[in-house]
């Protein structure tokens, strides 16, 4: 076998492997749980879904019970229907803001984080925060190795009066005896939600 050809076959074998990898990142990074590449929810009212999308309802959907909701500014409510363990030592708060007002709602930049790196990821929810009170310890939205943050992020920055937006983050998990954690946001009074 000449060098060429083992060159060629390293070549070959370094980009199966770097497949490989870049596609279980995408995966464990993803968080919709359908092998979705989709980062963004569309702003959608529930008669308006589009199938498919992360973030938006569909007819055949079976509506959640919330584990917590709370209003804040403006008439937006937030509900957060999931905090979930995962096998990674992360915990996924799944969640929704529905505009309840009559009038539109401009996102706040505080809702992005105050870090310089993350605001560059522009609309994102990096300045959600979980604090447990009794180990006395604020967890973060975990970010990337890019710095972005590991939640929903690029969605539209408007959210008109009766549409809804869901949202994901991840944060790392606390220990496994901590069951309740305090949900902090922007613009909204602490929800107090149980672990799964």
């Amino acid at each position: 076998m000449t060098m060429r050809h083992v060159r060629t076959m390293r070549r070959a074998g370094a980009a199966a492997l770097l497949s490989a990898a870049l596609t279980f990142s995408l995966a464990a990074c993803g968080g919709d749980g359908g092998g979705s590449e989709s980062k963004e929810p569309a702003s959608t009212t529930p008669q308006q879904s589009k199938g498919g999308d992360k973030g938006t309802t569909s007819p055949d959907s079976v509506p959640r019970e919330p584990i917590a909701t709370v209003k804040g500014d403006g008439g937006l409510e937030l509900s957060v229907f999931a905090a979930k363990r995962d096998d990674g030592g992360f915990l996924t708060v799944d969640g929704e803001f529905k505009n309840t007002g009559s009038a539109g709602f401009s996102v706040p930049v505080s809702w992005y984080g105050l870090e310089q790196d993350v605001a560059a990821t522009g609309h994102s929810f990096a300045g959600m925060t979980l604090v447990d009170s009794q180990g006395r310890k604020r967890y973060y939205v975990l970010r990337d190795t890019d710095n972005r943050p590991l939640t929903t992020y690029a969605y539209d920055g408007y959210i008109k009066p009766g549409q809804s937006l869901t949202f994901f983050a991840q944060f790392p998990a606390p220990p496994q005896t901590t069951t309740k954690l305090g949900l902090q946001f922007p613009g909204f009074p602490s929800a107090s939600i149980e672990l799964s």
